[in-house]
C-alpha cells in the first residue's frame, strides 16, 4: 500500500510539475509560437488517436479525438477573417472540414481518415514554420 501511494504521489507531482511547466511556456509564448504548438498538440493527440484504435482503446480514442477537435476549434478561433481575407476564409474551410474528418474518423474507428487529417494538419504547420515571426 505505501509503495502505491507512493507512486501515485510521485505522479501528481509530476503531473503538476507539467501543467505549470506548460502554462510558463504559454505564457511566454509568441502569438506565433502559441499557434505552433497548438498544431503540435493536435499532432500528438491525433497519433495518440491511431495508437487507441490500434489497441482497441475506443474510451481513449474518443478523448483523444476530442481533444483533437478542441484544438481546431482554438486554431479557427485565432483567424481574423477581416485581416486575412480569401487565406483566412480558406483555412476555416479547411479546419472545418478536418474537425469533420476527426469526428467521421472517431465514429468508423478509421486509421486511414486521421491520416488524411495528419497530412494535412501537418502541410498547414509547414507553411506556417515558413512565415517568419515577424510578420506575425
Amino acid at each position: 500500500m505505501g509503495l502505491e501511494m507512493t507512486a501515485l504521489a510521485y505522479r501528481n507531482n509530476a503531473n503538476k510539475y507539467a501543467s505549470m511547466h506548460t502554462e510558463t511556456l504559454i505564457d511566454d509564448a509568441s502569438p506565433h509560437k502559441l499557434i505552433q504548438m497548438l498544431m503540435n498538440g493536435f499532432l500528438m493527440r491525433v497519433n495518440a488517436a491511431k495508437g487507441c484504435i490500434d489497441r482497441a482503446d475506443f474510451q481513449e480514442k474518443s478523448i483523444q479525438i476530442s481533444k483533437a477537435s478542441a484544438i481546431v476549434g482554438g486554431l479557427m478561433d485565432g483567424i481574423d477573417a477581416e485581416k486575412g481575407g480569401d487565406i483566412a476564409a480558406n483555412l476555416m474551410s479547411l479546419y472545418e472540414y478536418i474537425n469533420l474528418r476527426l469526428f467521421q474518423a472517431s465514429a468508423q474507428n478509421s486509421t486511414e481518415i486521421l491520416d488524411e487529417v495528419l497530412i494535412l494538419m501537418r502541410e498547414i504547420k509547414q507553411a506556417w514554420d515558413a512565415i517568419p515571426e515577424m510578420y506575425q
